[in-house]
């Protein structure tokens, strides 16, 4: 681990920076000021910095994910190989503790602090592959175009409420509407496959990951956009963490016994495509459909038996990963 000279918490918004600068030597004295969200802005940023006649290598930039916003931040940063670290804003605010207010100062000063406090265990952040950047905007858009879709077809509710005349247009132009969506999604799960087919290494992860019963591929593309190609994560405790299909113990002294649960805290779009991972497992893999029913016998909820076939979803899936194989089916080989 670097021994860093000097933390640099930025709040990022749409049209500025906050920065607060913080040396590990004095924590308490921090330096704050405003530039603008641009690359001429972050320039800026870097000549103050040349000031502190600090090595530019022993500084570490930290700030929070808010998505395109923090984009060129990232873009700038990589470009001239400094050392930085997206971290979630759940992260930040839930190490404050009790707080008063808030303002964009105050909150750059808390993101260099914790950098300072938790250098140990951060990771350095750096930009994902240009073909799943690609894939992720296409996946976002695919999104929009999926709600946009179910949004016309509650249209149909109305039948059978309202009269038939009033309706018949409606319908019709909304049929039309319908299809027009559906046509674009082709093309863009199209455009998705054909950028897969271009990158050997995503396509090769892809194929190993839809070899598992159960596993479509809208769920492998996923997969592969939240661990960033499986760069992100170690194993797959990390990733049903994340997924929120990892049980937790609630516990405290001798007379608090809480039901072991899953935290509310997850990636709910994961843990869906996960969820209907694991129903499909249950009805065609015969060794999860065996174990479902075994469970279900010994009288345990089926939901809790749901989530522990999610979580051999995610062995399976880092374990093919790891291996570099497809996954086996061992039952075709018992005698």
């Amino acid at each position: 681990m670097k021994n860093y000279e000097l933390f640099v918490g930025i709040d990022v918004s749409k049209l500025k920076l906050d920065i607060s600068l913080i040396q590990p030597s004095d924590p308490n004295d921090s330096k704050h000021f405003v530039i603008a969200n641009t690359v001429k802005g972050l320039q800026e940023l870097l000549n103050r910095l040349k000031k502190f006649k600090i090595d530019l290598n022993l500084v570490l930039f930290s700030f929070e994910d808010t998505g395109v916003y923090s984009m060129p931040l990232c873009y700038f940063l990589s470009k001239r190989e400094l050392d930085y670290r997206m971290i979630p804003a759940m992260e930040i605010k839930r190490s404050k503790g009790i707080t008063r207010g808030k303002t964009d100062k105050a909150d750059s000063k808390e993101i260099a602090l914790y950098a300072l406090t938790h250098q140990h265990k951060l990771k350095l952040g750096s930009l994902p592959d240009e073909t799943l950047q690609e894939i992720r905007l296409l996946h976002t858009e695919r999104e929009k175009l999926i709600k946009a879709i179910q949004l016309f077809e509650r249209t149909t509710e109305n039948i059978g409420y309202l009269p038939k005349k009033l309706l018949t247009d409606l319908l019709k132009n909304n049929a039309s509407t319908i299809r027009k969506l559906k046509t674009n999604l082709k093309k863009l799960d199209k455009k998705i496959q054909e950028l897969l087919s271009q990158n050997g290494d995503l396509k090769e992860k892809d194929r190993l990951i839809q070899s598992i019963p159960g596993v479509g591929p809208q769920t492998s593309i996923y997969l592969l956009l939240v661990t960033r190609g499986f760069s992100s994560f170690e194993n797959s405790r990390q990733l049903a963490c994340y997924g929120g299909v990892a049980p937790f113990e609630y516990s405290s002294g001798s007379s608090v016994r809480g039901r072991t649960k899953v935290s509310n805290l997850a990636d709910k779009k994961l843990k869906s495509l996960l969820n209907m991972c694991a129903l499909n497992a249950k009805a065609w893999d015969y060794e999860l459909k065996q174990y479902y029913d075994r469970k279900v016998k010994e009288g345990k909820p089926k939901m809790l038996i749901l989530n522990n076939i999610r979580n051999k979803i995610l062995g399976r899936v880092f374990a093919v990963i790891n291996r570099g194989t497809p996954y086996v089916n061992t039952r075709k080989f018992a005698a």
